[in-house]
């Protein structure tokens, strides 16, 4: 274990109405103990947390030590906030993988850029991805003891020489075997393969899925699903004579590989199993799958089926919208240029509102050196270029998904890839900006009758319309 270099979890927000608050917990202070124990992290802080009796052990901002004795209902939350999801640091990743978008970075940004983490309690969080090549034998007994399930798994390849040539890692060939640990304990995870044309799509793609297919069978089955995502690269990657970029003719191969496997494990298991990321369609310029094809959604965070949810969602918030609004507006709506179509329809619906026009600024990235762009990935620095000299009405409306906010949560302190403030785009651009973070954020922001202040203002709502 790594007691010995668990700190003090330092607070940074205390909720409104919670214990906390009526404790008098404020931000700076820092929590060494429950009942006795120092968290390592959000799960023993949580875990440690839901009992009745609670005996906590405090610095307050100034070092001084206090003893804090709660009696409260089970399981109930006591409204504190941390800097951090670890108390005792990050688990590094050991890998060298020739696409990790880490190191297709340029140099000499924020230091949390270069940050590679292949930690389990993030996967369990939060649901990113992990390698399980850098688990020790008692963090394989804690995720056992705690039942962390799901977890997440950046497959790639199941075959043993494939996966070690991918993640330039020996212990990378032991993945079969790790999945029989969690077939053994009941425990499941999610899987993804991030395809490389000509190094584990075709027969290895085919042969990765028919393996973690054996792994999908039983009430808790250990492998619970798949994605399939296509590599991303950017003009800055090392590695430039290793990997090439899927194209269109490699997204149409996939996408018919995977569908005549979609259809042979839809008939064994009566579910999809494996699925594409939307990105595939839009690389391979075909429709997407319907909404039925979904499911539970069930690697959504791999962006399987997130547009045909976004475009669900619209549609039902959209009955909602007014005939007109009071003041007329004009705005310009920021996307990567992937999901243009998908999203023209959006458009037009928000334009049958009387007095309100929106154009969709569908850009790609020069920065990263790509033609075709997710919109999570666009910068300060594709949008200043592009835009720069366009007429962008009373502003833009920009998905929150681009920016990284600090503590503040200001303009000064909200920062693109790229390491662009949002304040010096707002500045160079000379208009407002306005981060949305979902469509109740994108509908409130075209027809609220208010003036905006401050453009991070998520609360602000029109009298007429409430989502």
């Amino acid at each position: 274990m790594r007691s010995a270099s668990i700190q003090p979890a330092v607070i940074t927000s205390v909720l409104r109405d919670s214990i906390a608050e009526d404790i008098g917990f404020e931000p700076g202070d820092r929590l060494v103990s429950i009942n006795g124990e120092r968290p390592r992290d959000l799960i023993d802080y949580r875990f440690l947390c839901s009992d009745e009796w609670l005996t906590l052990e405090v610095l307050d901002t100034l070092g001084q030590a206090h003893t804090v004795e709660i009696e409260k209902d089970f399981d109930e939350d006591l409204g504190l906030e941390f800097e951090s999801a670890f108390f005792d640091g990050l688990i590094q990743c050991n890998n060298r993988c020739p696409f990790c978008f880490i190191d297709q970075q340029p140099p000499g940004k924020r230091d949390t850029l270069y940050l590679k983490d292949d930690d389990y309690r993030l996967s369990f969080l939060y649901g990113s991805y992990l390698t399980l090549t850098n688990l020790s034998p008692a963090e394989w007994e804690r995720i056992a003891r705690l039942r962390l399930s799901p977890l997440y798994v950046s497959v790639h390849a199941t075959e043993p020489k494939i996966r070690q040539r991918l993640l330039k890692n020996p212990r990378a060939g032991l993945l079969l075997e790790q999945f029989k640990w969690f077939q053994k304990h009941r425990l499941q995870v999610h899987a993804q393969v991030v395809v490389c044309p000509g190094i584990n799509d075709g027969i290895h793609l085919e042969r990765t899925l028919r393996d973690l297919a054996e792994f999908h069978i039983g009430d808790t089955p250990a492998v619970a699903s798949a994605a399939v995502v296509p590599v991303g690269l950017t003009r800055f990657r090392p590695h430039q004579d290793e990997l090439v970029p899927v194209n269109k003719a490699k997204a149409n191969e996939v996408i018919a590989q995977v569908q005549r496997l979609q259809t042979e494990f839809k008939s064994k298991f009566s579910s999809t199993f494996a699925w594409l990321a939307d990105e595939w369609f839009l690389i391979a310029r075909q429709p997407l799958p319907p909404e039925s094809h979904y499911e539970t959604y069930p690697q959504i965070g791999n962006g399987v089926g997130s547009i045909r949810l976004f475009l669900k969602q619209f549609e039902t918030a959209a009955q909602r919208l007014p005939d007109r609004i009071e003041r007329p507006k004009r705005l310009t709506w920021v996307v990567g240029n992937a999901v243009e179509k998908a999203f023209e329809r959006i458009v037009e619906r928000l334009n049958q509102v009387q007095g309100l026009t929106v154009t969709m600024a569908a850009l790609n990235s020069d920065y990263w050196g790509q033609e075709i762009t997710v919109t999570g990935l666009l910068t300060g620095y594709d949008i200043l270029g592009k835009l720069k000299e366009c007429n962008l009405g009373d502003g833009l409306l920009l998905p929150s998904l681009m920016l990284k906010q600090g503590p503040q949560s200001t303009p000064e302190d909200t920062y693109f890839l790229d390491d662009m403030a949002l304040s010096d785009l707002m500045t160079q651009l000379q208009c407002q900006i306005w981060p949305v973070d979902d469509i109740e954020g994108l509908l409130t922001a075209c027809i609220t009758s208010k003036v905006v202040n401050n453009p991070l203002d998520a609360t602000q709502k029109s009298e007429s319309f409430q989502l």
